[in-house]
């Protein structure tokens, strides 16, 4: 090693430097010098067989060398980078006279504009909104309700067991009993409670999912609630949510939840009650289940039926849905279609 090879180094690489124009080559110089097998490296790795009168010098010289490429390197791969960036800059220019991308923009599911309509309604009526777990108990599914194990009402409601005592519940009903269970001191109910059931059903009308509002009123007798005031509760609803011209129909039913009980039809919207696939050839289909609270409820979960009496009724959710925009299958609901969905982003006609 010596001064003039050290000089012509320099100039070698101060001139290759000087000539690169992208970070690449500016990489690869940095290797071709300063790499594992780099001429400054080897210079470096050379130094223990350098006479010791002669490393003193050489030691000058290769400070010198790494020093020089360092500063110049730095520099240049400043000014590089700059360029580089400036082009990406001027490539990317954003011309704000061009006519901006539409953003999408989300919209209400039919049900949710549906449960809100709904709320508004019982909330004006003096009713309070409500919810209970999903995850539910035998105990407050079926047996707080007059549906004891073995009882063959069970049978109508296919449900989904997740251990021998803990199922989802198959009906919003149970939350009536948690109600009741929890007014530690006695007072009139009034309440709604919509959510979400289960049972094993799936076709146009019925789903393994699907959506219930329950209504509850529970007061002291001497205030004659009867099925006058049910009837006359579900009317109001009906006609609220579906429409003046609609048509209802009260058909003597059995739950074991409520004596006497009913179930109320309403005319198919599809067909206007003439029969069609969707009511199969009826003209009317049923949207809810009704009737005065059984003694026995009202007996297993803290009032006195001697005292208190009331009403329950559960219209289906998602068929109240149905009919207020004519959707034809409840699955369309359930599949996450925005296409399906955003033909409901406008606000009710009436």
């Amino acid at each position: 090693m010596n001064k003039e090879n050290i000089e012509l180094l320099i100039k070698e690489l101060l001139e290759k430097i000087d000539n690169s124009t992208t970070t690449e080559e500016l990489n690869n110089i940095r290797v071709e010098y300063t790499g594992k097998k780099g001429k400054i490296t080897e210079l470096s790795n050379n130094m223990k067989n350098i006479p010791k009168e002669s490393k003193k010098e050489a030691g000058i010289l290769l400070t010198k060398l790494r020093n020089t490429f360092q500063d110049n390197y730095d520099k240049k791969l400043k000014e590089v980078k700059e360029i580089e960036l400036n082009k990406k800059l001027e490539k990317d220019k954003i011309d704000i006279t061009l006519p901006s991308t539409k953003i999408k923009r989300g919209s209400k599911h039919p049900m949710s504009l549906t449960i809100e309509r709904v709320e508004d309604l019982f909330v004006s009526m003096g009713y309070d909104v409500v919810s209970g777990p999903e995850l539910e108990t035998d105990e407050y599914c079926f047996e707080r309700l007059n549906l004891p194990k073995g009882h063959p009402a069970r049978d109508m409601q296919d449900s989904f067991y997740i251990t021998e005592e803990n199922l989802l519940r198959t009906q919003t009903s149970s939350v009536q009993a948690r109600y009741m269970m929890n007014m530690e001191e006695k007072k009139p109910i009034r309440i709604i409670v919509p959510g979400k059931t289960y049972r094993r059903e799936d076709d146009a009308t019925h789903s393994p999912q699907f959506s219930q509002i329950e209504g509850l009123v529970i007061d002291k007798k001497e205030n004659n609630i009867s099925l006058a005031d049910l009837k006359g509760t579900l009317e109001i609803f009906a006609k609220e949510m579906l429409g003046d011209n609609l048509e209802l129909r009260f058909r003597p039913s059995y739950f074991p939840f409520t004596e006497p009980s009913y179930e109320v039809d309403v005319t198919c919207f599809k067909c206007g009650g003439k029969g069609c696939n969707l009511c199969k050839q009826t003209g009317w289909i049923e949207v809810f289940a009704a009737g005065i609270v059984h003694p026995n409820v009202l007996k297993m979960n803290g009032y006195d039926p001697e005292e208190w009496g009331g009403f329950a009724f559960g219209p289906g959710w998602d068929r109240i849905t149905m009919f207020r925009y004519g959707i034809p299958d409840i699955r369309l609901m359930y599949q996450n279609d925005i296409r399906f969905l955003q033909q409901f982003d406008r606000k009710d006609s009436d």
